[in-house]
């Protein structure tokens, strides 16, 4: 038998479930940790500013690539007391990380030694498993199990919790005649897919709602084919946005409170049946429920039981993962069809899209200082389909989903449920980590930008390129807005005439100076007609110097975007004008229909 350190058997199993990255902060107790990776080799290691910075990176990384998982890593006390943020927005989001702490020697754990926290007991709410490992023969077992939890059912973090005695105790261990356990996920039965669509042909005016179970599950092709088969239009969610292209004829446009659109909303209000496929009923998608749920009839299909009825009871639930249940649909579907049984959708369709072409935002202004909705209409120009869009929160991020383009799954990497700022400057490195040829695009508002700006400093220094598009208003806009309700503007205010950059006003930090000063470039733009010429530079030093580049755009200070409590559109509040002209959104999917 072989014979080697828990941290070495521990590395050797990363190896063996498929782990080429990790992203962390070294410290004296997971240091056996460190010198296994650096012993064992075949696993790069990413060195980040803040082990906050690497769980975001961590997050982003498993979101790029189907089976991906990413793996983020720090030492004893506050380093897993701060990856806490990090597995909350993966365990919100469903998305798999592994986080690897260290831990004081067992001996000691009751004695309030020297970074010695409870980390397992803190880090549960938000784990599929947390778990501090006492005996050193179980650590090729925690971390096997560790996999196989991440992977089945709902997709989730974990926490492996090292205690420094543990990782360099010797065991017996043969990495060779390992191998990964098998995933669980559950599959719907044929007779259960059989109802749902019965009750889907009974319906006049139906729609698939598609979350990001559907990206979870690899399935964006069958949602499609399925869509097409029976041609019923699709509203994907935000974490599902992508599983559709926005150009295909059966996209209905997202539905909701803030990242929606005029006509989705519209069509989802007319609409009397709605399948929910790897949804979660998210409170931003459906608004009040009384009229989200209103004169319709609902399937929801969701891996994980306990979501089957949380929000509100479903007219019938299916327990599967969304490309189970989806291989069924689409298979029931082309039946129906050979015997021409299924209803004819084509004006319901045609619908759909033709509010698209009528109910439009419009992106065009030339303001000076720029209108936030021409930066985005800008971003439609320069950057093309094979985007990859990292995002958290704000008005940035709400307005940025309203009119930016998606066309394919995992394109818009965007932390849904939990929304910490800071989350985007990391979460893109780690997705221009894992697919390092794509066209990578951060979009931040100032503060979320500010949360975490130093993680540059890593692109930098491991020379991962990707464009960061910063909004700048110098404002708490989102927070701002919401303020309206208490008829104040309290505390939200970011400005002051910073003594080293007087060319700013009263914009304060000079992103452009603390950019390069990590090690990267940027752009400051306060013209919209110099928008698209600064993207495309951006691309290119992107591409040429190997390192971020930010490009700021200087707004106005208040730009208050469209949202309402509820879908209905009549209650939804239009700031700004609405489009009445082609011109005034020339890069929307449809021409705008007067």
């Amino acid at each position: 038998m072989a014979r080697m350190t828990a941290a070495r058997a521990a590395v050797e199993i990363l190896r063996r479930e498929g782990v080429t990255d990790v992203f962390g902060v070294p410290g004296a107790a997971i240091n056996p940790f460190y010198a296994a990776l650096k012993a064992s080799g075949g696993v790069r290691h990413t060195l980040a500013r803040h082990v906050e910075g690497a769980s975001h990176m961590a997050e982003g990384y498993t979101r790029t690539h189907s089976g991906s998982i990413g793996v983020c890593v720090g030492t004893s006390g506050p380093a897993g007391t701060d990856m806490i943020t990090g597995l909350y927005s993966a365990a919100g989001d469903s998305v798999p990380i592994l986080c690897i702490t260290g831990q004081a020697p067992t001996g000691v754990l009751h004695k309030e030694d020297f970074q010695a926290v409870d980390i397992a007991a803190i880090a549960r709410p938000v784990t599929k498993s947390a778990v501090t490992v006492l005996e050193a023969a179980q650590v090729p077992g925690v971390f096997q199990q560790a996999f196989h939890l991440m992977r089945s059912g709902r997709p989730g973090p974990v926490l492996i919790d090292l205690p420094l005695d543990v990782q360099q105790t010797e065991i017996e261990f043969d990495p060779e005649t390992y191998a990964p356990l098998p995933a669980y996920r559950p599959a719907a039965t044929r007779p259960q897919i059989e109802k749902a669509m019965r009750m889907l042909c009974a319906s006049e005016r139906p729609l698939i709602v598609a979350g990001g179970g559907v990206v979870n599950a690899d399935a964006a092709e069958l949602l499609v084919e399925f869509a097409e088969s029976t041609g019923v239009p699709v509203v994907p969610t935000l974490m599902g946005w992508g599983t559709i292209p926005d150009d295909h004829e059966l996209n209905a446009g997202m539905v909701g409170l803030q990242t929606s659109h005029r006509y989705g909303n519209a069509t989802f209000l007319e609409s009397d049946f709605v399948l929910g496929i790897g949804n979660r009923w998210a409170n931003r998608h459906t608004g009040r429920l009384d009229v989200y749920t209103r004169g319709r009839t609902f399937v929801h299909v969701d891996i994980e039981p306990t979501q089957i009825g949380r929000v509100f009871a479903p007219d019938y639930g299916i327990t599967s993962d969304a490309g189970a249940a989806l291989e069924l649909f689409v298979a029931v579907a082309r039946e129906l069809r050979a015997r021409g049984e299924l209803p004819d959708r084509s004006v319901w369709a045609a619908a759909a899209q033709e509010k698209r072409a009528r109910l439009q935002r419009r992106t065009h202004f030339d303001d000076v200082p720029i209108k936030p909705q021409r930066v985005y209409e800008e971003m439609n120009k320069a950057f093309g389909p094979g985007t990859r869009y990292v995002t958290t929160i704000g008005l940035s991020q709400i307005a940025g989903a309203q009119m930016l383009h998606v066309y394919r799954p995992r394109h818009w990497i965007n932390c849904g449920q939990a929304g910490p700022l800071g989350w985007t400057v990391p979460a893109a490195l780690g997705v221009a980590r894992a697919d390092p040829e794509a066209l990578v695009v951060g979009l931040s508002g100032d503060y979320d930008f500010q949360f975490m700006m130093e993680e540059l400093a890593v692109g930098a220094q491991h020379k991962i390129p990707y464009v960061h598009v910063l909004v700048n208003n110098s404002y708490l806009g989102l927070i701002r807005q919401a303020q309206r309700a208490f008829a104040m503007d309290f505390q939200v205010r970011l400005e002051f005439e910073n003594i080293n950059s007087p060319e700013l006003g009263c914009y304060g930090v000079d992103h452009v100076k603390v950019a390069e000063g990590l090690g990267c470039r940027a752009i400051r733009v306060t013209d919209p007609a110099e928008l698209g010429a600064a993207f495309e530079q951006a691309k290119k030093l992107a591409a040429e110097l190997r390192v971020p580049v930010v490009v700021e755009a200087i707004l106005e200070r208040v730009t208050n975007i469209a949202m309402s409590t509820t879908n209905d559109i009549s209650e939804v509040v239009e700031f700004e004008e609405i489009a009445t002209e082609p011109a005034h959104a020339p890069t929307s999917i449809r021409t705008l229909k007067v």
